[in-house]
C-alpha cells in the first residue's frame, strides 16, 4: 500500500520584550535560577495581571507579514493544568479569540518550486518555566525565569506532506519573524521551538489518520529527523495491525527516535473559560494601519528585488534572503562593488564557506560587507586576479590587514596588464620549451586549445601568478600559432 503524510506545526515563537507578558519581570536571558520571577508571574494571591502592548503590536506585525485575518476583538483564556513549572496551576493563552487568524506562508522548495501553507491562526500566551534534570540526583530543580515570558503560537492547517516541506515551512516562519525583528529566533536557546503533528493515510483517503504530536522539537534539522522516524513507525505499526494512538511523543536526537511521553488530551481536558483578571483586547483600523506602515521589506518581497531589479536567479535570491542578517550583508557587499552576480557569488562560495568551515554566523565574520566589496572590485577593475582575491580574502580573514588595498600592496600581488612585460615572459616559456611547442605545431587544430594550458601555467608561475589571464592566453595563442 502507498502511504501519504500529514503534517501540520504549532510552532512557538518567544517574543523580544525586555519584560514578560503580564509582568514587568525581566526576559533575559542567561540569568541565575529564579532572579527574574515576580509576584505575578508566580499568580501569588492579591496580584493582576498586566498585558504588555508591546507583546500585542509584535503579534500583530506577524498577523499582518502572512496576510492574515487581525480580528477586531481577541480575548485571554485560562488553561488549567498541573506542571511543577508553572505555579499558578493554569497558564494564560488564547482559546477561542485568538489574536491573529487565517494567513498563508509561501515556502521555497529544493527544487525551487513554491508551495503555500495556510495558517489557522497565531495566539499570544505566556511560557512557563523550566524543569532542570542534571545535578540533581535524582530530583528535579524549578528554574522559572522563563514563567511569563510572551510566546506567540503560530498554529498551521495540515499542509505539508514530507518532511522537507516542514523544515522549509519552519526556516520561513523563521525568516519572518527575525526579519520583524519579533525574535531572535534562536533555537538552541529556545526562542523558537515547534510540536510537530504527524499522520498517516493510504494515498487517496479523504480523511486523516490518527496523530500523534512529537513536542518541543528545537532545530530544523530534528524536526526533519523527527518526522521519518515517526512515519516509519506509523506505517509498521498499521501495517503490522495496529493502531496509531493519538498522543504527545517526545524526540530524542541520540537515539534518533520518538518515545511516548502521555495520552494527548483534548481542548475539554483542560478546562479552558475567559480569564477573568484581564478585559478583551480591541483593535481599531488606527492602530493596524499604523503597524502595517512599520513592517521592514519581508523576505518574499526581498526575493523578488532581487530577481527583478539585480538580475539574480530564483536560487540565489531564496539563499541570500533566508536571513535578514545574510541579506544585509549581501546589499552591503553590492553596494561598494557594484555587481551583483559578483557580490553573490561571493557571498555564498568563498564567504560562506569560511563561515561554515570555522562555525560562525555570518554576524561575527572576519571580514565585513565593505571590505568584501572592495576585494571584489579590485577583480573588477583588473588590479588583481581571481586567484590573487582568495589571497586577499584569506589574509582578511586572518586579519592580516585592515583593507584589500594594503594587503594587495604587501603581497606584491598587484596584476600585471603591461602587454610588453606579458609577451617578454611569454617569449621566456616559449623559448625554454621547444619539446612542447613542436608537440603543439604537430597536434591536429582541434586538440591544441587544450595544449596551450601548459604555456599559460607556465607564465602564470613566472609572473608569480599575478598576470593577467585572459591577456596571457590571447597573446600565447597569437605567438604559437604564428609558429605554425
Amino acid at each position: 500500500m502507498q502511504w501519504e503524510t500529514v503534517i501540520g506545526l504549532e510552532v512557538h515563537v518567544q517574543l523580544a520584550t525586555r519584560s514578560k507578558i503580564f509582568s514587568g519581570a525581566s526576559t533575559a536571558f542567561g540569568a541565575e535560577p529564579n532572579t527574574q520571577a515576580c509576584a505575578v508571574d508566580l499568580g501569588l494571591p492579591g496580584v493582576l495581571p498586566v498585558l504588555n502592548e508591546q507583546a500585542v503590536a509584535m503579534a500583530v506585525q506577524f498577523g499582518l507579514a502572512v496576510h492574515a485575518e487581525i480580528p477586531e476583538v481577541s480575548v485571554f483564556d485560562r488553561k488549567n493544568y498541573f506542571y511543577p513549572d508553572l505555579p499558578k496551576g493554569y497558564q494564560t493563552s488564547q482559546m477561542y479569540h485568538p489574536i491573529v487568524g487565517p494567513g498563508e506562508v509561501e515556502i521555497t522548495l529544493d527544487d525551487n518550486t513554491t508551495k503555500r501553507i495556510r495558517i489557522h491562526h497565531a495566539h499570544l500566551e505566556e511560557d512557563a518555566g523550566k524543569s532542570l534534570h542534571e545535578d540533581f540526583h535524582g530530583m528535579t530543580g524549578i528554574d522559572l525565569n522563563r514563567a511569563g515570558t510572551p510566546l506567540l503560537e503560530i498554529v498551521s492547517e495540515p499542509d505539508m506532506r514530507n518532511a522537507k516541506e516542514a523544515a522549509a515551512y519552519l526556516k520561513a516562519i523563521h525568516s519572518i519573524v527575525t526579519y520583524l525583528g519579533i525574535s531572535d529566533g534562536n533555537m538552541a536557546e529556545g526562542s523558537m521551538r515547534c510540536d510537530v503533528n504527524v499522520s498517516v493515510r493510504p494515498k487517496g483517503q479523504e480523511a486523516f489518520g490518527t496523530r500523534a504530536e512529537i513536542k518541543n522539537v528545537n532545530s530544523f534539522r530534528f524536526v526533519e529527523r523527527a518526522i521519518a522516524f515517526e512515519v516509519e513507525r506509523q506505517i509498521e505499526l498499521i501495517e503490522d495491525g495496529g493502531k496509531v494512538v493519538q498522543e504527545t511523543r517526545l524526540f530524542d536526537p541520540e537515539r534518533d527516535e520518538t518515545r511516548s511521553m502521555r495520552t494527548k488530551e483534548e481542548a475539554n481536558d483542560y478546562r479552558y473559560f475567559p480569564c477573568p483578571d484581564l478585559l478583551p483586547v480591541v483593535l481599531d483600523q488606527a492602530y493596524l494601519d499604523h503597524l502595517r506602515s512599520q513592517l521592514p521589506e519581508l523576505p518574499a518581497d526581498k526575493r523578488a528585488r532581487f530577481q527583478t531589479s539585480l538580475g539574480l536567479s530564483a536560487y540565489d535570491a531564496h539563499v541570500l534572503s533566508a536571513s535578514r542578517e545574510m541579506a544585509e550583508f549581501f546589499e552591503e557587499v553590492h553596494r561598494v562593488c557594484g555587481d551583483a552576480k559578483q557580490a553573490a557569488n561571493w557571498v555564498q562560495g568563498e564567504l560562506s564557506g569560511a563561515l561554515n568551515r570555522d562555525n560562525l554566523t555570518i554576524q561575527n565574520s572576519p571580514v565585513s560587507a565593505h571590505q568584501l566589496g572592495e576585494l571584489i572590485s579590485r577583480v573588477l577593475d583588473d588590479t588583481i586576479n581571481g586567484k590573487a582575491a582568495k589571497q586577499v580574502f584569506q589574509a582578511l580573514w586572518n586579519g592580516q590587514g585592515s583593507s584589500a588595498d594594503e594587503i594587495i600592496e604587501a603581497k606584491g600581488l598587484k596584476q600585471v596588464t603591461d602587454t610588453g612585460a606579458i609577451e617578454s615572459m611569454i617569449d621566456q616559456v616559449i623559448a625554454e620549451s621547444p619539446a612542447q611547442v613542436a608537440q603543439y605545431r604537430d597536434s591536429e587544430p582541434e586538440k591544441r586549445g587544450k595544449m596551450i594550458g601548459y604555456f599559460v601555467g607556465q607564465v602564470m608561475k613566472a609572473s608569480r601568478g599575478t598576470a593577467n589571464p585572459q591577456q596571457v592566453n590571447g597573446l600565447l595563442k597569437e605567438k604559437l600559432d604564428a609558429l605554425l
